[in-house]
Protein backbone atom coordinates (compact mmCIF):
# COMPACT_ATOMS: atom_id res chain seq x y z
CA UNK A 1 0.00 0.00 0.00
CA UNK A 2 2.83 2.38 1.15
CA UNK A 3 4.55 1.70 -2.52
CA UNK A 4 1.26 2.03 -3.82
CA UNK A 5 1.19 5.76 -2.28
CA UNK A 6 4.62 6.57 -2.67
CA UNK A 7 4.24 5.76 -6.68
CA UNK A 8 0.81 7.95 -6.86
CA UNK A 9 2.52 11.16 -5.51
CA UNK A 10 5.58 10.54 -7.97
CA UNK A 11 3.03 10.39 -11.05
CA UNK A 12 0.61 13.35 -9.74
CA UNK A 13 3.99 15.14 -8.67
CA UNK A 14 5.28 15.19 -12.08
CA UNK A 15 1.91 15.37 -13.62
CA UNK A 16 0.73 18.33 -12.51
CA UNK A 17 4.07 19.60 -11.54
CA UNK A 18 3.24 19.89 -7.39
CA UNK A 19 6.50 18.91 -4.98
CA UNK A 20 6.29 15.91 -3.31
CA UNK A 21 6.35 17.69 0.27
CA UNK A 22 2.61 19.99 -1.08
CA UNK A 23 1.47 16.37 -1.66
CA UNK A 24 2.49 14.63 1.26
CA UNK A 25 1.28 18.01 3.66
CA UNK A 26 -2.25 17.54 1.59
CA UNK A 27 -2.35 14.23 2.62
CA UNK A 28 -2.06 14.88 6.65
CA UNK A 29 -4.18 17.92 6.57
CA UNK A 30 -7.22 15.60 5.08
CA UNK A 31 -6.33 13.10 7.78
CA UNK A 32 -6.86 15.54 10.80
CA UNK A 33 -10.27 16.60 8.93
CA UNK A 34 -11.38 13.37 8.91
CA UNK A 35 -10.15 13.53 12.85
CA UNK A 36 -12.20 16.21 13.37
CA UNK A 37 -15.60 14.70 11.60
CA UNK A 38 -15.08 11.72 13.59
CA UNK A 39 -14.10 13.00 16.92
CA UNK A 40 -15.71 16.71 16.62
CA UNK A 41 -12.47 18.09 17.39
CA UNK A 42 -8.57 17.59 16.09
CA UNK A 43 -6.93 19.88 18.45
CA UNK A 44 -5.15 17.15 20.47
CA UNK A 45 -4.47 14.33 17.08
CA UNK A 46 -0.99 14.36 15.21
CA UNK A 47 -0.44 12.64 11.96
CA UNK A 48 2.86 11.66 11.12
CA UNK A 49 4.00 10.26 7.54
CA UNK A 50 7.69 8.82 7.10
CA UNK A 51 9.27 10.34 4.32
CA UNK A 52 11.26 7.73 3.52
CA UNK A 53 8.91 4.52 4.06
CA UNK A 54 5.19 6.45 3.19
CA UNK A 55 4.35 4.53 6.50
CA UNK A 56 1.81 6.88 8.60
CA UNK A 57 0.12 7.11 12.16
CA UNK A 58 -2.75 9.15 13.75
CA UNK A 59 -1.75 9.64 17.22
CA UNK A 60 -4.89 10.92 19.85
CA UNK A 61 -3.09 12.75 22.91
CA UNK A 62 -5.24 12.83 25.99
CA UNK A 63 -4.77 13.91 29.63
CA UNK A 64 -4.89 11.58 32.36
CA UNK A 65 -7.20 12.64 34.77
CA UNK A 66 -9.37 11.23 37.83
CA UNK A 67 -12.73 12.06 36.46
CA UNK A 68 -13.60 12.16 32.37
CA UNK A 69 -15.64 15.28 31.38
CA UNK A 70 -14.39 15.39 27.45
CA UNK A 71 -14.02 11.68 26.36
CA UNK A 72 -12.18 13.41 23.07
CA UNK A 73 -9.21 15.15 25.23
CA UNK A 74 -9.47 13.10 28.80
CA UNK A 75 -9.01 9.60 29.53
CA UNK A 76 -9.33 7.94 33.25
CA UNK A 77 -6.28 6.49 35.06
CA UNK A 78 -7.45 2.89 34.84
CA UNK A 79 -7.96 3.26 31.04
CA UNK A 80 -4.34 5.15 30.74
CA UNK A 81 -2.84 2.41 32.58
CA UNK A 82 -3.87 -0.16 29.87
CA UNK A 83 -2.29 2.07 27.65
CA UNK A 84 0.92 2.92 29.80
CA UNK A 85 1.58 0.74 32.65
CA UNK A 86 3.62 4.40 33.60
CA UNK A 87 1.40 6.25 33.32
CA UNK A 88 -0.08 9.18 36.21
CA UNK A 89 -2.78 11.50 37.18
CA UNK A 90 -1.19 14.96 34.80
CA UNK A 91 0.20 12.74 32.48
CA UNK A 92 -0.52 13.03 28.35
CA UNK A 93 -1.00 9.73 26.70
CA UNK A 94 -0.59 8.77 22.91
CA UNK A 95 -3.67 6.83 21.92
CA UNK A 96 -3.02 5.49 18.04
CA UNK A 97 -5.92 6.07 15.80
CA UNK A 98 -7.16 3.33 13.52
CA UNK A 99 -8.33 5.54 10.07
CA UNK A 100 -10.25 2.28 8.84
CA UNK A 101 -12.75 3.04 11.76
CA UNK A 102 -13.82 6.52 10.66
CA UNK A 103 -17.32 7.07 9.38
CA UNK A 104 -17.85 7.32 5.19
CA UNK A 105 -18.93 11.27 5.71
CA UNK A 106 -15.47 11.77 7.35
CA UNK A 107 -13.93 9.61 4.62
CA UNK A 108 -15.80 12.22 2.10
CA UNK A 109 -14.50 14.80 3.65
CA UNK A 110 -10.65 13.30 3.82
CA UNK A 111 -10.68 13.27 0.30
CA UNK A 112 -12.46 16.80 -0.42
CA UNK A 113 -9.51 18.32 1.58
CA UNK A 114 -6.75 16.39 -0.60
CA UNK A 115 -8.52 17.54 -3.71
CA UNK A 116 -8.80 20.75 -3.05
CA UNK A 117 -5.19 21.04 -1.56
CA UNK A 118 -3.79 19.47 -4.69
CA UNK A 119 -5.98 22.20 -6.78
CA UNK A 120 -4.18 25.05 -5.02
CA UNK A 121 -0.83 23.63 -5.16
CA UNK A 122 -1.62 23.73 -9.06
CA UNK A 123 -2.04 27.13 -9.09
CA UNK A 124 0.53 28.28 -6.98
CA UNK A 125 2.85 25.92 -9.02
CA UNK A 126 1.74 27.66 -12.15
CA UNK A 127 1.60 30.97 -10.50
CA UNK A 128 5.64 30.66 -9.89
CA UNK A 129 5.85 29.28 -12.87
CA UNK A 130 4.36 32.09 -14.74
CA UNK A 131 5.85 34.48 -12.13
CA UNK A 132 9.31 33.63 -13.15
CA UNK A 133 8.60 35.14 -16.97
CA UNK A 134 7.42 38.77 -15.32
CA UNK A 135 8.95 41.41 -17.25
CA UNK A 136 10.21 39.06 -20.14
CA UNK A 137 9.36 37.98 -23.22
CA UNK A 138 6.97 35.08 -23.95
CA UNK A 139 5.48 33.51 -27.14
CA UNK A 140 1.22 32.92 -27.21
CA UNK A 141 -0.99 32.26 -29.84
CA UNK A 142 -4.22 34.27 -30.04
CA UNK A 143 -6.77 32.53 -28.52
CA UNK A 144 -10.34 34.30 -28.69
CA UNK A 145 -11.57 37.74 -28.34
CA UNK A 146 -12.95 39.33 -25.54
CA UNK A 147 -14.63 42.04 -26.39
CA UNK A 148 -11.61 44.90 -26.93
CA UNK A 149 -9.42 42.80 -24.92
CA UNK A 150 -7.53 39.64 -26.39
CA UNK A 151 -7.00 35.98 -25.00
CA UNK A 152 -3.62 34.80 -25.72
CA UNK A 153 -2.98 31.45 -24.62
CA UNK A 154 0.53 31.13 -23.00
CA UNK A 155 0.56 27.26 -23.03
CA UNK A 156 -0.37 26.04 -19.53
CA UNK A 157 -2.49 29.45 -18.92
CA UNK A 158 -4.14 31.94 -21.04
CA UNK A 159 -3.25 35.99 -20.58
CA UNK A 160 -5.26 38.94 -21.48
CA UNK A 161 -3.78 41.16 -24.03
CA UNK A 162 -5.82 44.54 -23.17
CA UNK A 163 -7.16 47.07 -25.76
CA UNK A 164 -4.40 49.39 -24.38
CA UNK A 165 -1.59 46.95 -24.92
CA UNK A 166 -2.30 46.36 -28.40
CA UNK A 167 -0.73 47.82 -31.11
CA UNK A 168 -3.15 50.68 -33.18
CA UNK A 169 -1.98 49.61 -36.65
CA UNK A 170 -1.84 45.73 -35.94
CA UNK A 171 -5.04 43.08 -36.92
CA UNK A 172 -4.20 39.84 -35.32
CA UNK A 173 -6.12 36.98 -36.17
CA UNK A 174 -6.94 33.57 -34.03
CA UNK A 175 -4.00 31.03 -34.11
CA UNK A 176 -1.72 33.87 -34.77
CA UNK A 177 1.43 33.02 -32.87
CA UNK A 178 3.24 36.40 -31.29
CA UNK A 179 5.37 37.50 -28.90
CA UNK A 180 4.44 39.36 -25.78
CA UNK A 181 5.57 41.10 -22.93
CA UNK A 182 4.62 39.87 -19.55
CA UNK A 183 3.53 43.03 -17.36
CA UNK A 184 2.51 41.52 -14.52
CA UNK A 185 1.51 37.82 -13.35
CA UNK A 186 -1.04 37.60 -10.09
CA UNK A 187 -2.36 34.79 -7.92
CA UNK A 188 -5.97 34.46 -8.21
CA UNK A 189 -8.41 31.73 -6.56
CA UNK A 190 -9.17 30.90 -10.37
CA UNK A 191 -5.21 30.59 -11.67
CA UNK A 192 -3.03 32.82 -12.19
CA UNK A 193 -4.01 36.38 -14.35
CA UNK A 194 -1.43 37.22 -16.64
CA UNK A 195 -1.39 40.72 -18.25
CA UNK A 196 0.99 40.83 -21.67
CA UNK A 197 1.90 43.69 -23.92
CA UNK A 198 2.75 44.14 -27.57
CA UNK A 199 3.46 48.32 -27.29
CA UNK A 200 5.91 48.23 -23.86
CA UNK A 201 8.79 49.63 -24.52
CA UNK A 202 11.00 46.67 -23.61
CA UNK A 203 9.18 44.22 -25.63
CA UNK A 204 11.73 45.58 -28.71
CA UNK A 205 14.20 45.34 -26.09
CA UNK A 206 13.72 41.79 -24.76
CA UNK A 207 13.63 40.98 -28.91
CA UNK A 208 17.34 42.59 -29.66
CA UNK A 209 18.12 40.37 -26.32
CA UNK A 210 17.05 36.91 -28.47
CA UNK A 211 18.13 38.45 -31.59
CA UNK A 212 21.78 39.98 -31.06
CA UNK A 213 24.04 37.72 -28.59
CA UNK A 214 26.30 40.97 -27.84
CA UNK A 215 23.41 42.66 -26.60
CA UNK A 216 22.41 39.46 -24.73
CA UNK A 217 25.62 38.68 -23.20
CA UNK A 218 26.18 42.79 -21.80
CA UNK A 219 28.65 43.62 -24.41
CA UNK A 220 26.21 46.02 -25.94
CA UNK A 221 23.42 47.41 -23.62
CA UNK A 222 20.63 49.62 -24.58
CA UNK A 223 20.19 52.71 -22.69
CA UNK A 224 17.25 53.93 -23.54
CA UNK A 225 14.23 53.50 -25.79
CA UNK A 226 11.75 55.92 -27.23
CA UNK A 227 8.40 53.87 -28.63
CA UNK A 228 5.25 54.73 -30.44
CA UNK A 229 4.32 51.32 -31.36
CA UNK A 230 3.28 50.32 -34.33
CA UNK A 231 4.68 53.73 -36.14
CA UNK A 232 8.47 54.30 -35.03
CA UNK A 233 10.89 53.43 -32.23
CA UNK A 234 14.04 55.03 -31.58
CA UNK A 235 16.71 53.18 -29.58
CA UNK A 236 20.46 54.56 -28.07
CA UNK A 237 22.95 52.18 -27.84
CA UNK A 238 26.63 51.65 -26.30
CA UNK A 239 29.65 49.38 -26.01
CA UNK A 240 31.36 48.05 -23.68
CA UNK A 241 34.00 46.95 -25.78
CA UNK A 242 36.04 49.06 -28.25
CA UNK A 243 35.56 46.21 -30.65
CA UNK A 244 32.04 45.72 -31.03
CA UNK A 245 30.43 48.69 -33.09
CA UNK A 246 26.99 48.94 -30.91
CA UNK A 247 24.98 49.52 -33.89
CA UNK A 248 25.72 47.17 -36.33
CA UNK A 249 25.55 44.65 -33.71
CA UNK A 250 21.76 45.99 -33.53
CA UNK A 251 21.71 46.33 -36.96
CA UNK A 252 23.50 42.50 -37.62
CA UNK A 253 24.59 41.84 -41.50
CA UNK A 254 22.81 42.93 -44.31
CA UNK A 255 19.88 43.97 -41.40
CA UNK A 256 19.02 40.32 -40.63
CA UNK A 257 18.67 40.97 -36.76
CA UNK A 258 16.84 44.39 -37.08
CA UNK A 259 14.74 43.39 -39.99
CA UNK A 260 13.50 39.87 -37.41
CA UNK A 261 12.57 42.53 -34.59
CA UNK A 262 10.78 44.60 -37.61
CA UNK A 263 8.35 41.85 -38.88
CA UNK A 264 7.84 40.59 -35.66
CA UNK A 265 6.49 44.08 -34.86
CA UNK A 266 4.17 44.18 -38.01
CA UNK A 267 6.52 46.08 -40.05
CA UNK A 268 7.35 49.21 -37.17
CA UNK A 269 10.22 51.91 -38.16
CA UNK A 270 13.17 51.54 -35.35
CA UNK A 271 16.00 53.56 -35.50
CA UNK A 272 19.10 52.58 -33.62
CA UNK A 273 21.95 55.58 -32.59
CA UNK A 274 24.73 55.82 -30.41
CA UNK A 275 24.50 56.70 -27.16
CA UNK A 276 26.47 59.64 -25.48
CA UNK A 277 26.90 60.61 -21.98
CA UNK A 278 27.46 63.86 -23.32
CA UNK A 279 23.83 65.07 -23.57
CA UNK A 280 24.32 67.44 -26.60
CA UNK A 281 25.89 65.19 -29.06
CA UNK A 282 23.36 62.64 -27.63
CA UNK A 283 20.40 64.89 -28.92
CA UNK A 284 21.82 65.62 -32.05
CA UNK A 285 22.43 61.34 -32.58
CA UNK A 286 18.55 61.84 -31.23
CA UNK A 287 17.44 63.54 -33.89
CA UNK A 288 18.84 61.57 -36.54
CA UNK A 289 18.63 61.19 -39.80
CA UNK A 290 18.41 65.09 -39.97
CA UNK A 291 21.64 67.23 -39.43
CA UNK A 292 22.35 70.00 -37.09
CA UNK A 293 24.55 73.17 -36.78
CA UNK A 294 24.04 73.16 -32.85
CA UNK A 295 23.37 72.06 -29.86
CA UNK A 296 23.05 73.96 -26.66
CA UNK A 297 21.54 71.86 -23.77
CA UNK A 298 20.99 73.21 -20.06
CA UNK A 299 20.95 70.01 -17.71
CA UNK A 300 19.83 71.77 -14.79
CA UNK A 301 16.69 72.44 -16.59
CA UNK A 302 16.45 69.39 -18.92
CA UNK A 303 15.73 71.91 -21.92
CA UNK A 304 18.09 71.90 -25.18
CA UNK A 305 18.35 74.55 -28.18
CA UNK A 306 18.79 73.22 -31.30
CA UNK A 307 19.75 74.98 -34.27
CA UNK A 308 19.32 73.02 -37.68
CA UNK A 309 19.67 74.13 -41.51
CA UNK A 310 16.33 75.36 -43.15
CA UNK A 311 16.19 72.80 -45.22
CA UNK A 312 16.53 70.13 -42.42
CA UNK A 313 14.08 71.72 -40.08
CA UNK A 314 11.40 69.09 -41.52
CA UNK A 315 12.98 66.23 -41.11
CA UNK A 316 14.27 67.07 -37.30
CA UNK A 317 10.63 67.66 -36.36
CA UNK A 318 9.17 64.55 -38.47
CA UNK A 319 5.92 64.12 -39.82
CA UNK A 320 3.38 65.33 -36.78
CA UNK A 321 6.09 66.29 -34.60
CA UNK A 322 7.19 62.26 -34.20
CA UNK A 323 11.22 62.80 -34.93
CA UNK A 324 11.50 65.43 -32.07
CA UNK A 325 8.67 63.90 -29.90
CA UNK A 326 10.93 60.67 -29.76
CA UNK A 327 14.49 62.64 -29.35
CA UNK A 328 12.91 64.37 -26.48
CA UNK A 329 11.06 61.34 -24.56
CA UNK A 330 14.65 59.08 -25.66
CA UNK A 331 16.73 62.07 -24.41
CA UNK A 332 14.57 62.99 -20.91
CA UNK A 333 14.78 67.47 -22.71
CA UNK A 334 13.01 69.50 -23.59
CA UNK A 335 13.34 70.53 -26.96
CA UNK A 336 12.94 73.59 -28.59
CA UNK A 337 14.29 73.56 -32.90
CA UNK A 338 14.74 76.73 -34.70
CA UNK A 339 15.91 76.59 -38.67
CA UNK A 340 19.20 78.45 -39.24
CA UNK A 341 17.06 81.37 -40.48
CA UNK A 342 15.01 81.73 -37.52
CA UNK A 343 17.82 81.64 -35.15
CA UNK A 344 20.11 84.00 -37.32
CA UNK A 345 16.49 86.66 -36.76
CA UNK A 346 16.34 85.74 -32.79
CA UNK A 347 20.06 86.32 -32.71
CA UNK A 348 20.84 83.04 -31.49
CA UNK A 349 24.38 82.74 -32.81
CA UNK A 350 25.36 85.77 -30.90
CA UNK A 351 23.87 84.80 -28.09
CA UNK A 352 25.55 81.36 -28.38
CA UNK A 353 28.59 82.37 -29.41
CA UNK A 354 29.26 81.20 -32.35
CA UNK A 355 29.11 82.23 -35.95
CA UNK A 356 26.70 80.91 -38.29
CA UNK A 357 27.97 77.89 -40.72
CA UNK A 358 29.67 77.76 -43.99
CA UNK A 359 28.42 75.24 -46.78
CA UNK A 360 30.74 72.72 -49.22
CA UNK A 361 30.40 72.46 -52.53
CA UNK A 362 27.14 69.88 -51.87
CA UNK A 363 25.57 72.03 -49.97
CA UNK A 364 26.14 70.23 -46.70
CA UNK A 365 26.47 72.95 -43.22
CA UNK A 366 30.28 72.65 -41.98
CA UNK A 367 29.46 72.14 -38.66
CA UNK A 368 30.12 73.92 -35.93
CA UNK A 369 31.07 72.72 -32.10
CA UNK A 370 28.18 71.43 -30.49
CA UNK A 371 28.02 73.79 -26.79
CA UNK A 372 26.97 72.35 -23.27
CA UNK A 373 26.70 74.64 -20.33
CA UNK A 374 28.23 72.14 -17.79
CA UNK A 375 31.50 71.49 -19.51
CA UNK A 376 31.85 69.00 -16.34
CA UNK A 377 28.98 66.77 -16.88
CA UNK A 378 29.05 63.49 -15.72
CA UNK A 379 24.98 62.85 -15.18
CA UNK A 380 22.76 59.83 -15.60
CA UNK A 381 19.70 59.51 -18.18
CA UNK A 382 16.97 60.53 -16.91
CA UNK A 383 14.15 57.62 -18.23
CA UNK A 384 11.16 59.72 -17.80
CA UNK A 385 9.75 60.18 -20.88
CA UNK A 386 8.70 64.55 -21.46
CA UNK A 387 5.10 64.05 -22.30
CA UNK A 388 5.28 67.99 -23.23
CA UNK A 389 8.07 67.50 -25.68
CA UNK A 390 5.59 68.29 -28.55
CA UNK A 391 4.75 72.07 -27.29
CA UNK A 392 8.54 73.10 -27.95
CA UNK A 393 8.85 72.96 -31.19
CA UNK A 394 6.63 74.15 -34.60
CA UNK A 395 4.68 71.85 -36.54
CA UNK A 396 5.98 71.20 -40.27
CA UNK A 397 3.08 71.82 -42.48
CA UNK A 398 0.91 69.50 -44.65
CA UNK A 399 2.61 70.37 -47.81
CA UNK A 400 6.20 70.42 -46.56
CA UNK A 401 8.36 67.36 -47.50
CA UNK A 402 10.94 66.33 -46.02
CA UNK A 403 13.89 66.25 -48.56
CA UNK A 404 15.02 62.76 -50.04
CA UNK A 405 19.04 63.01 -50.16
CA UNK A 406 19.30 63.19 -46.82
CA UNK A 407 21.30 60.41 -45.09
CA UNK A 408 19.82 58.50 -42.34
CA UNK A 409 20.94 55.86 -39.39
CA UNK A 410 20.64 52.53 -40.03
CA UNK A 411 16.45 52.15 -39.65
CA UNK A 412 13.90 49.29 -40.71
Amino acid sequence: MNNELRDALEILGRERNIPREALLKAIEDSLLTACRNHFGKAENCVVNIDRDTYEYSIIQKKQVVEEVTDPVMEISLPDALMIDKSAKLGDEVDIPIDSQKFGRIATQNAKGVIVQKIREEERNSLYRDFFEHEHQVMTGVVQRFLGKNISINLGKADAILAESEQIKTETLKPNQRIKVYVLEVKNNPRGPRISVSRTHPDLVKKLFEQEASEVRDGIVEIMAIAREAGSRTKMAVVSHDDNVDPVGACVGVNGTRVNSVVDELGGEKIDIINWDDNPAYLIENALSPAKVIVVVADEDAREAEVIVPDNQLSLAIGKEGQNARLAAKLTGFKIDIKSETQAQELGLFDEFGISAPSYDEDGNPIFAEEIYEDEDYEGDYDEEAYEDADEAYEEPSEDEEIPEDTEEEPEA
